[in-house]
């Protein structure tokens, strides 16, 4: 039984869900074991491949039964019949024809979920189910399972499948069906009318597990688009998330990787704006910037580059009259140890506060 969670059943509009799912909630969906899929695919191509291998040893299997009868006929009526070993033969042969089947099917189911999932998604929680959020709401679950668009296109969708299944079985029997009659009147063999017996059942499998694949397909799109919807988010959902997801040391990084780079685009304005580049004078240059009105603040790293990066950095220092300072050993430092943005490590601080006290704009200070 799979978790049953009522919100999946209710229309997003009427919870007032209009927000399209963040990557997160996703993410966190398919950790649970939580993906848009389609149960007609899986069952179909497990169908399709179990056909196939019947088909592929349906006379072996033919012949295990013939040898299994003939094993226990030859000892009806004796005391041997009884024999506990006898058991043991029997559940050979069994296993012998209906393992392979069954293997070929549970690779088929697997193989369905992996098309689907993307991967593979190993979780327990699906089948773990949560009475407490349906009990006391039994009324409105049903209402949801069984008279809600999902379920009557579910029931639609089944009673169409019984349907067309049974025409055309119908009118495949009702094709082979004189040559079978023939055999009967002329009193064929019984391997050949049960050759004949096979072929139609194999020729109504194939079919369904053909017509079952053929629409799993509009199926899993329908299915992703009602599993979508079940995802959808509140505007109070949205924010709850972000402030969540504010103080999570990677998206911190991606915040600050995504400012560096505002940063790094911005370089002619941020050069415009700085107090001093520091240079290498060849390889590297280094602007800063100090905001000397807030209080226990220090010098940070307004733009940097390096070769072709670091002359225009200083072509842009110049046509700007920004001061430019050869320091080889501390322009390398900060290029190396710091990011666009950071404020400069305090080993620097020396270094830089000589710098920014020969400065004109803040000598007096």
């Amino acid at each position: 039984m799979s978790q049953i969670d009522l919100q999946w059943f209710a229309s997003a509009e009427d919870e007032g869900r209009t927000e399209e799912p963040s990557q997160i909630k996703l993410d966190r969906a398919r950790k649970e074991g939580r993906v848009a899929k389609s149960q007609e695919l899986n069952s179909s191509i497990a169908l399709l491949l179990s056909t196939i291998t019947l088909v592929i040893l349906g006379k072996w299997i033919f012949e295990q039964c013939i040898e299994v009868y003939i094993f226990f006929f030859s000892r009806a009526g004796t005391e041997d019949f009884f024999n506990p070993a006898n058991g043991a033969v029997f559940l050979s042969y069994f296993l012998k024809m209906v393992l392979p089947i069954a293997l070929v099917g549970v690779v088929g189911a697997v193989s369905g979920n992996l098309i689907q999932n993307r991967g593979f998604i190993f979780s327990l929680k699906p089948i773990k189910p949560d009475f407490k959020k349906v009990l006391p709401h039994i009324g409105e679950y049903l209402k949801k399972t069984m008279f809600s668009k999902t379920g009557l296109f579910n029931v639609a969708k089944s009673i169409g499948k019984v349907a067309i299944i049974a025409v055309v079985g119908f009118n495949m029997i009702k094709g082979d069906l004189p040559q079978l009659l023939s055999m009967i009147q002329e009193r064929g063999s019984i391997a050949g009318s049960l050759g004949i017996i096979a072929s139609m059942g194999a020729k109504i499998l194939v079919f369904a597990a053909l017509f079952f694949i053929a629409i799993s397909i509009p199926d899993y799109y329908v299915q992703r688009h009602e599993f979508m919807e079940q995802m959808k988010m509140t505007k109070e959902e949205v924010k709850q998330e972000f402030k969540e997801q504010e103080g999570d040391p990677e998206v911190k990084s991606h915040l600050e990787q995504a400012k560096r780079e505002l940063l790094r685009r911005n370089i002619p304005k941020a050069v415009k704006e700085s107090d001093v580049v520091i240079t290498n004078p060849t390889h590297f240059a280094v602007a800063l910037k100090w905001d000397n009105t807030v209080p226990n603040s220090a010098p940070q790293i307004n733009a940097k580059g390096e070769d072709n990066l670091a002359q225009e950095i200083k072509r842009i220092a110049r046509e700007n009259n920004i001061p430019m300072v050869e320091n080889r050993p501390l322009a390398r430092g900060l290029y190396a140890e710091t990011k666009i943005g950071d404020i400069i490590p305090e080993v620097y601080f020396k270094a830089i506060s000589v710098i920014y006290a020969q400065l004109d704009k803040f000598k007096k200070k």
